[in-house]
């Protein structure tokens, strides 16, 4: 198969979606493998280890998405690259249609083969590509909000971890998953005084089990939300429907009964947010204030750290790549059914629900497309 790999031009989105690494391994087994010049840069990969790796190099993105029948990428493709899109090729990256109208509609006029990363799923649930950013996402989390909580960027002006004599910060998060749980590891381990909310019991005993003492668990319900949201200085929001949007669990009016100068980080921006008040931002301009309080809703936070990114994203998503390469998308998604819940969109039709249902659109089973 003839595999693309374009650099990535999202706002401040410096990953690529495939290692030298990665590149050996489809070179290995026969396939062809072309990257856009300088898309590595960013993550610390040169042309040269490409090169090395048995990849071929192509000056623009034109060039990449006109030769290749699979594109691999990071991001959802933006509106530059809709027109270079062809009927029948593979789209192999992170799309969350769920949350762009618009991005749907341009996959179902282009009639391209749409294959997201975050709703490939496990029999036990679990989504394994959207796993490593979600680990990543999380652990910065806690990073941006002890940040911005500090007062010359906005914040109330306490320290995550306080210091003898003075309380740490309190930090609520809402929803333990993989982003809620990495983010309670950071902001525990950095001190904080902090409570984990979530709507499965079974999930709060667990993480009651594993959390240091400064962790407390909590029953995730507009009332005790809207009961802790007045007395914590960091919220993050880490609240994931998969391949759904996300509701919203903060509301405009309780931002009225924060402290003037709380940080609100939003990890589900890209599903559309779990505040009522997240729009999404940019690594080149994060933040934005509302009723004085701070929201950091950056949609690729995982872009600022590209080098650990990439590596972590290429690990669990090469895999997959090789059974599509290997077998073709059709064969590849009727021998692994976490493969076939990726599809989103084939040929101008909805094949996941959660993206029909979002947008009033038709719904397709995949399999009947197979």
């Amino acid at each position: 198969m003839i595999i693309g790999v374009p650099k990535e031009i999202k706002n401040n989105e410096n990953r690529i979606a495939l290692t030298p690494a990665g590149a050996a391994e489809l070179v290995k087994r026969g396939h062809e493998v072309y990257v856009q010049a300088g898309g590595g840069s960013g993550s610390g990969f040169p042309d040269e280890d490409y090169i090395s790796a048995g990849a071929k190099m192509l000056p623009t993105i034109e060039d990449v998405y006109g030769i290749a029948e699979m594109i691999i990428k990071v991001k959802e493709p933006i509106e530059p690259e809709y027109k270079l899109i062809k009927k029948g090729q593979i789209l192999y990256t992170y799309f969350h249609f769920a949350s762009g109208e618009e991005l749907t509609n341009a996959m179902i006029a282009n009639g391209s083969i749409c294959l997201a990363y975050e709703t490939v799923e496990l029999p036990d649930r679990s989504l394994p590509l959207l796993i490593p950013m979600s680990e990543v996402a999380g652990r910065m989390s806690v990073q941006e909000g002890a940040k911005y909580l500090e007062k010359t960027f906005g914040g109330y002006g306490v320290l995550l971890g306080g210091v003898p004599g003075v309380p740490p910060a309190n930090v609520l998060i809402i929803g333990g998953g993989i982003v809620g749980t990495e983010a309670a590891k950071m902001a525990a381990g950095l001190g904080a005084d902090v409570t984990i909310m979530d709507v499965s019991l079974k999930r709060l005993r667990y993480l009651d089990d594993i959390m240091p003492p400064n962790v407390k668990t909590m029953m995730s319900n507009e009332y005790n939300i809207r009961a802790a949201v007045k007395n914590n200085d960091v919220i993050i929001g880490a609240v994931l429907i998969p391949g759904a949007k996300a509701p919203h669990l903060v509301t405009r009016d309780m931002l009225a009964t924060m402290k003037p100068g709380t940080v609100l980080v939003d990890v589900a921006v890209d599903q559309g947010g779990c505040f009522e008040t997240t729009k999404a931002t940019t690594h080149a301009d994060p933040t934005f204030v509302i009723d004085h309080v701070l929201h950091y809703c950056v949609a690729n936070m995982p872009g600022a750290v590209p080098r650990t990114s990439t590596i972590a994203l290429t690990n669990a998503t090469l895999p997959y790549a090789i059974q599509i390469a290997d077998k073709g998308w059709k064969q590849a998604c009727i021998d692994s059914e976490p493969l076939r819940k990726g599809l989103n969109v084939v040929d101008g039709k909805v094949v996941y629900k959660g993206v029909a249902e979002a947008f009033n659109l038709p719904y397709h089973e995949a399999s009947s497309l197979l």
